[in-house]
């Protein structure tokens, strides 16, 4: 996950600045077709907000494939195509961040092409499949890497999110299942600040003891009528973590001469309250993408957990 989450950070605010955009452009349009009661200008100038949708997506995959190569891979030493088991290593905690990660920016691509006006299905279809070309090429990259390898299991993680949309987006017209993210802090990056990182920029997307990934369901639109009165925002998480890890798949005993301590691997799994962004209404159009952008983000709430090697904890705010 840490070789493309920055990557992935840049392009979310990108997509939501395209939609914002051409968001704008179909308005626009739609105002010129009316008053000139012409149908085939809005068709032309849905077309041409396609097409600048489209071309702007194709250069920022463009930029950022050859920046991430050039930053990460271009200094490793490079191999023939080869796979790689690697589904045993953080705990399955990295195909975690896959999913969520082709999940979101498959949401992304589907709002700044649904905004540009491109009908539903395809929308969903190509804006959806977004997060996992993206991943797919990423996985590529990985392939002729030879400290790495193609990952079948990545590849599974990353049609899972992509299908988790694009699923519900055909059955239900809207997310009633988001894959959210969140973080804290932990001890453990002090120990191995080369693979956990060595600050809080670095700890946002290494640290895999910090990270917890949560399905995040909404209470109403799964169970209640649409005339019921239970808030519209307010949502039931699940969350999957894991805790006491300075290695892939086994802890190390030391590093630079320096010894770490013993700590035991464990899985966390929780239970939260959370708010959903995209369901809290507002008329202001900058808002409104700010809101879905952020929407990645589990908010803080309530939480129980329960730790394989612990047992049961409450927590009044779990970040």
């Amino acid at each position: 996950m840490k070789r493309f989450f920055l990557s992935i950070l840049l392009i979310f605010s990108m997509f939501a600045a395209t939609a914002n955009e051409h968001d704008e452009l179909l308005i626009k349009a739609s105002f010129k077709a009316a008053n000139n009661h012409t149908v085939d200008t809005t068709r032309n100038r849905t077309k041409r907000n396609i097409a600048i949708v489209g071309g702007t997506i194709g250069g920022l995959y463009a930029a950022s494939m050859t920046g991430l190569y050039f930053a990460w891979y271009a200094d490793y030493p490079q191999s023939s195509f080869h796979f790689i088991d690697d589904n045993g290593e953080w705990l399955q905690m990295d195909k975690m961040g896959h999913a969520t990660t082709s999940y979101f920016v498959g949401m992304i691509g589907y709002e700044a092409f649904k905004a540009a006006g491109m009908k539903e299905k395809n929308a969903i279809w190509i804006g959806g499949s977004l997060g996992f070309a993206f991943l797919t090429t990423v996985e590529v990259f990985d392939g002729f890497s030879q400290g790495w390898g193609f990952s079948l299991g990545d590849m599974a993680a990353n049609a899972l999110g992509a299908g988790l949309f694009i699923g519900q987006q055909f059955l239900w017209h809207e997310q009633r299942l988001s894959l959210k993210y969140s973080f804290h802090q932990t001890e453990y990056a002090n120990h191995r600040p080369d693979l956990l990182g060595k600050n809080i920029a670095e700890n946002l997307i290494k640290d895999y003891n910090g990270i917890t990934i949560w399905l995040s369901c909404n209470f109403k639109s799964l169970f209640l009528k649409n005339e019921s009165k239970f808030p519209a925002w307010l949502n039931i998480a699940f969350g999957y973590g894991a805790d006491g890890m300075t290695g892939g798949y086994v802890n190390s005993a030391s590093h630079n001469g320096r010894p770490i301590p013993e700590y035991q691997r464990a899985r966390q799994f929780y239970l939260s309250l959370d708010i959903d962004l995209t369901r809290i209404p507002t008329n202001n159009k900058f808002l409104k993408y700010t809101l879905k952008v952020l929407s990645f983000i589990k908010i803080p709430m309530p939480t129980l957990e329960y730790n394989t090697s612990k047992g049961f904890t409450g927590h009044w705010l779990y970040f």
